[in-house]
């Protein structure tokens, strides 16, 4: 298919909630995949949502086995999720950074519930249930936001842990978000 342009913080439609996909495994469904799959990796991404491309659905995809954004990141196993609801387990979160490709380089740190359950569809309308930790569990919540209109600089709590990539990490060789 393609890659599309994603859409940066300040486009109207990040902020906007998501519709939920009615009809699975559509013509037009798999077209849009194919074109997240093919921005996502393109840009090296570990997750992208479909309004980030400027389609205003409930769907979202990430995984990666290694990914030179996050180099200590464990392995996320690719994911298709449609139409999500996630259910935090405990009220324990953990802080840590996290870029974006619609806020493109820079990095902050957020609070993220540190497991949780997700549950939702594949696009063939397959039953999605996981329950997830660590950045597997901060990855999903990430791009699920994506669906609500919520930017991760919406969520962080002390804003000197916000900046640019090349001068908080002054001589890593982090690639732009």
């Amino acid at each position: 298919m393609a890659i599309k342009p994603v859409l940066r913080m300040g486009e109207p439609l990040l902020l906007q909630q998501a519709s939920k996909v009615e009809r699975f495994d559509t013509p037009e469904l798999h077209a849009l995949l194919k074109d997240m799959q093919d921005t996502m990796a393109h840009l090296n991404g570990a997750g992208l949502a479909a309004p980030q491309i400027g389609v205003s659905l409930q769907v979202v995809i990430f995984g990666f086995e290694k990914n030179q954004r996050y180099p200590d990141a464990d392995e996320v196993p690719f994911t298709i999720l449609i139409n999500p609801r996630l259910t935090p387990l405990s009220e324990e979160k953990e802080d840590d950074w996290e870029g974006c490709l619609s806020v493109p380089g820079m990095r902050g740190i957020v609070p993220r519930y540190a497991r949780l359950r997700y549950q939702g569809f594949d696009q063939y309308g397959k039953t999605i249930d996981r329950t997830v930790s660590g950045f597997h569990a901060r990855v999903v919540q990430h791009e699920c936001d994506h669906l609500q209109g919520i930017l991760y600089p919406m969520r962080i709590k002390d804003f000197r842990s916000f900046g640019f990539t090349d001068v908080l990490f002054p001589g890593q060789a982090l690639v732009d978000d």
